[in-house]
């Protein structure tokens, strides 16, 4: 393949791809209130895999999250900003979290770091209305 018909196919694929990177957008928080509010989504339990979680999160970072199965998990914990980055710990695991803003939807995506449970992954909320 010569070289300009190889500019010319990377060119044409990063207009392909593009658009579709761009559509959801990392949201920069640099005020813990940001978060509060209810949450709802999927996380992985120990016990019955991914389950329907529901969370509130306080004004100062602190939150509950519970799955809606009877006899469900509690987790409790707190988000918090350090170096600029956003940040959880819980009671059951701590790590790093990124909120990112899709058509309308805001997603708070939490990625447990070091020795976390492989059923205690990373999770994903949206923001109830």
């Amino acid at each position: 393949m010569s070289k300009h018909r190889s500019i010319a196919l990377m060119l044409a694929l990063v207009f392909v791809v593009a658009p579709v990177v761009a559509l959801a957008a990392d949201k920069q928080i640099t005020d813990i209130k940001e978060l509060a509010g209810t949450w709802q989504g999927w996380a992985k339990s120990q016990l019955a895999g991914d389950e329907r979680v529901v969370m509130t999160i306080k004004p100062d970072g602190s939150y509950q999250a519970t799955t809606n199965r009877e006899g469900g998990t509690l987790t409790v914990g707190k988000y918090y900003l350090e170096g600029g980055k956003l940040k959880y710990k819980s009671s059951r695991t701590e790590g790093t979290a990124v909120v990112s803003e899709d058509k309308g939807k805001t997603t708070l995506t939490i990625k447990p770091e070091g020795s976390h449970n492989a059923n205690t992954g990373p999770a994903v909320y949206e923001r109830m209305k």
